[in-house]
């Protein structure tokens, strides 16, 4: 393994994976920024990032409105992405499949949080719409709709995009740019006598690298990175299960991502195939390495749910299967941004809760600008910054898959 190129850089930032690069392409299009940039990844194949293992959606219903914002950011990032990566002609042209997202209510109070919700949505441009159990069935026949209230969908930038290809050219076009990425494991970080900022990383190599700032864009593993400066943070790896199914009647229109109000949800994902995920009941933090599937939990609980959902499902066939990990924040279910209280060079970029793909965008450009300004310029990303956990002040997204 070689080591870094140097011994100092203005900004280390540990993890490479969609967070990371984000915010490492984001410095080199700051133009207030000309400092050096170092990415530690520990796994150069990303084998088992959250990154690799998205179900790479995005939506706009969001119970808070700087959540939505931060999509419709996203939602204009990808369909214009070549012009966002300078026009390159290599950098393939990106689109948003925008069959939407379905929320179905099966109860009073949840078809008042809808209402709710739309309200946020709508006052910042969203197209959401609500929808009455008549009326989903008339424009989506195959549901079985006996039980719901009330629906709630978007069809304007919502759905599936490729998160993955704008996660290679963020890589691509970085390292073109002068980041450099070391592959390797931080083990270690020194601070200065008074304990108010990072002074150097240690690598398992035993390399010292000495730092400006340090970005822990670390995924489900964030809170190891934290401790090593002595901070904790309320992040820890939760177990996410997706299935790719054909049927043997396909549907006759595509499938929006359906949230069932059980939380399963399920979404189109080729012309004749579909998507479902969930996670059991008990949800507890789990080792960063277990990626065990848990085939109880289709037979006893996805399937019969999609199947009495959507009557079509009865008869399937999976076709391919896998785990990721969410970086769940279980103080609120919203992300960690910017510098600590204390620590004042380690900025945070933690706690995702499964929107981290579709937030990439927004809030590696918001790092990259409080990196280079010590201020966010664009989005005002101020009710995600850490203090509020200092403060114990939740700022709760209720829109939670």
């Amino acid at each position: 393994m070689t080591a870094p190129q140097k011994t100092s850089y203005d900004v280390v930032i540990v993890g490479g994976a969609m967070m990371g690069s984000s915010t490492a392409w984001f410095l080199t299009e700051n133009p207030d920024f000309d400092g050096s940039v170092l990415v530690i990844e520990k796994d150069p194949t990303y084998e088992f990032a959250s990154t690799t293992h998205t179900n790479s959606c995005m939506r706009q219903q969001f119970s808070t409105e700087i959540n939505v914002r931060i999509s419709q950011f996203a939602a204009d990032f990808v369909k214009n992405f070549r012009a966002y990566m300078g026009g390159d002609e290599r950098v393939p042209e990106l689109s948003i499949q925008s069959y939407g997202y379905m929320y179905l209510a099966d109860t009073d109070a949840f078809a008042d949080t809808l209402r709710e919700n739309i309200k946020v949505q709508h006052a910042a441009g969203a197209g959401t719409v609500l929808m009455t159990p008549d009326q989903i069935k008339q424009a989506y026949p195959f549901y079985n709709v006996d039980d719901i209230k009330l629906g709630s969908i978007n069809t304007v930038d919502e759905g599936y995009w490729d998160g993955i290809t704008v996660f290679d050219w963020w890589r691509k076009s970085s390292k073109e740019r002068g980041v450099e990425y070391h592959t390797g494991e931080v083990v270690a970080m020194t601070r200065n006598a008074a304990g108010t900022r990072v002074e150097s990383v240690t690598l398992a190599s035993g390399a010292v690298i000495a730092c400006g700032q340090v970005v822990n864009a670390s995924g489900p593993r964030a809170v190891e990175t934290a401790r090593m400066v002595g901070i904790d943070i309320p992040v820890e790896p939760r177990k996410r299960f997706t299935w790719i199914f054909s049927a043997e009647q396909p549907l006759d229109r595509d499938l929006p991502l359906t949230i069932d109000p059980s939380g399963v949800h399920v979404r189109q994902d080729g012309k004749t195939t579909y998507l479902a995920g969930g996670h059991s009941d008990y949800d507890p933090a789990v080792a960063y390495d277990d990626f065990t599937m848990d085939h109880a939990l289709w037979q006893d609980h996805i399937w019969p749910v999609i199947a009495t959902r959507i009557p079509q499902f009865e008869t399937i066939k999976v076709i391919n299967e896998w785990v990721g990990h969410y970086a769940y924040n279980t103080f609120d279910h919203n992300a960690i941004v910017g510098p600590h209280t204390h620590v004042e060079n380690f900025i945070f970029l933690n706690g995702f809760s499964g929107h981290g793909l579709q937030q990439s965008p927004a809030m590696g450009r918001a790092t990259a600008e409080w990196l280079t300004h010590g201020a966010f310029k664009t989005l005002d990303l101020t009710p995600f910054r850490y203090d509020r956990i200092v403060r114990e002040e939740t700022f709760v997204e209720k829109a939670v898959i």
